[in-house]
């Protein structure tokens, strides 16, 4: 993955300064918490799902390897070709050879995180293959160049009239008084130009939500037609997913599917929930003539028995995302990597190190709501947490921070000095924060108070007020 997460703190800045930015992040807790909050209330057992798809997961991890073989023999069995790819390069690889074994020289393409991680796209572009996202956000953002901003709305960063000048800049055919003012207009615009495509692709890639052991199956859930279209219109399919996306039987898929889309988009089921199942067989109508799977590592198997292993049951609906105040203050982007939010500040670290990812773990609050909401219950901020020790043990922080928390320990190791500094300090807090009780400049905290007030103390410390309490109990008796 390319990754500017380093540049954490800068990219932060420039998102909160960027008022279309902020205008466009305002409409994620409107379009996501209220929804999933409703579908979740309808269902009466949906935390027993919740409990159930953990279950499910945990055991999946646990036997990974033999569920993992199990899916292969399947995908044989019925007549498909299943790639290991244990690093981005061997997934790329592979693709790259699956296309040219093929002479392709367009190919479409569903949504796909996974794709993104290894940069598929300017892998084939690189090699005189042409990729065509047929995901209108992920045509959008195509487009202009980006990347996805978010793992399921990947333009949610942008407003009609960014996607209405794009389209009008790439798609030369408009008339100039045509109305693109409308979203209706703009997805017939896109559907359009879309369908030529997919007559014109060798070969589709999609991802996948879940593969299933038991089958050979893959699984993708969609709200467009176009992983369908992908799938089924080229001579090739080709399945990128990552191991951890297998589950053991079509049950336990479906339990897994009641869960998703409620908590993803609040529907009860995505519009379009397709299962493939190999190659077109003869009495098939249509189809693809031969079917690729490449089951992707790239540090997953790493994270096995470890204190991450938990984020490998992530089905990856975004609802840790949608709920995050982080992500709605600053967006996807600036987390400087394909996967943003709570989810990518745990993931990101454990596929790419945490030298090169450690600063996002610390783009959180930590109020816990991403666990709350999580349909497989994982502890985001518990592994969050753990990749900040792991920074600070390895000496990632910058020095004011160490310096700081080493000053703070010196005094907490001393509890004496500790409560004879902190009972002068906090008089002294009181009186800065005036007749407001509000602290809006404070030194070596400008960081913090640059952007909100800080309450001032009342002027006692909390040892001093429990002495006191204790004392009038004591006059009491």
């Amino acid at each position: 993955m390319e990754l500017t997460s380093h540049n954490l703190k800068s990219n932060v800045k420039d998102a909160l300064g960027n008022e279309q930015l902020q205008k466009a992040l305002s409409n994620v807790p409107k379009g996501f918490i209220d929804k999933r909050a409703k579908a979740a209330a309808a269902l009466d057992e949906f935390e027993e799902l919740r409990d159930k798809g953990r279950e499910i997961k945990d055991h999946t991890l646990a036997n990974l390897d033999l569920y993992l073989e199990a899916y292969e023999q399947k995908v044989i069995e019925n007549g498909g070709h299943v790639h290991w790819a244990k690093t981005a390069d061997d997934a790329r690889r592979i693709a790259l050879e699956i296309c040219q074994k093929h002479n392709a020289k367009t190919v479409t393409k569903g949504k796909s995180m996974i794709t993104e991680e290894v940069e598929l796209n300017e892998h084939l572009l690189e090699n005189g293959i042409e990729p065509v996202e047929t995901d209108l956000g992920e045509y959008i953002i195509q487009l202009r160049n980006e990347k996805p901003s978010h793992i399921i709305a990947p333009a949610i960063h942008l407003n009609q009239g960014q996607i209405e000048e794009d389209f009008r800049r790439v798609h030369t055919h408009l008339e100039e008084d045509r109305d693109m003012s409308e979203p209706e207009t703009l997805l017939a615009e896109a559907r359009e130009v879309l369908r030529k495509r997919y007559f014109e692709a060798d070969v589709g890639f999609t991802g996948a939500n879940f593969l299933v052991a038991e089958t050979g199956s893959s699984v993708i859930v969609t709200n467009e037609g176009n992983g369908d279209l992908t799938q089924t219109l080229g001579k090739v399919h080709v399945v990128m997913a990552s191991i951890e996306k297998v589950v053991p039987t079509l049950a336990d898929c479906s339990q897994i599917l009641r869960i998703l889309a409620r908590s993803a988009t609040g529907q009860d089921m995505s519009v379009y929930t397709t299962f493939s199942t190999g190659p077109k067989r003869e009495k098939d109508p249509d189809g693809p003539k031969e079917y690729h799977v490449i089951l992707l590592d790239n540090g997953r198997s790493d994270m096995l028995g470890t204190e991450f292993e938990e984020m490998l049951r992530c089905i990856r609906c975004g609802a840790c995302i949608n709920h995050c105040p982080v992500y709605h203050s600053i967006g996807g982007h600036a987390y400087g990597s394909i996967y943003p939010g709570p989810m990518g500040s745990v993931l990101t670290p454990s596929l790419a190190g945490v030298e090169k990812a450690g600063t996002l773990p610390n783009a959180s609050t930590f109020c816990g709501r991403c666990e709350s909401v999580c349909p497989m219950r994982i502890p985001l901020p518990k592994m969050m947490r753990h990749w900040r020790e792991k920074e600070f043990e390895q000496h990632l922080q910058p020095k004011a921070a160490r310096y700081g928390l080493a000053i703070w320990a010196y005094f907490a190791k001393r509890p004496k000095l500790y409560r004879a500094l902190v009972s002068f300090a906090m008089p002294a807090l009181s009186v800065l924060g005036g007749t407001r009780k509000r602290i809006s400049s404070l030194p070596l905290a400008s960081g913090w108070t640059k952007h909100r007030e800080l309450p001032a103390p009342e002027g006692r410390t909390f040892m001093q007020a429990w002495d006191q309490r204790e004392a009038l109990k004591q006059e009491a008796n």
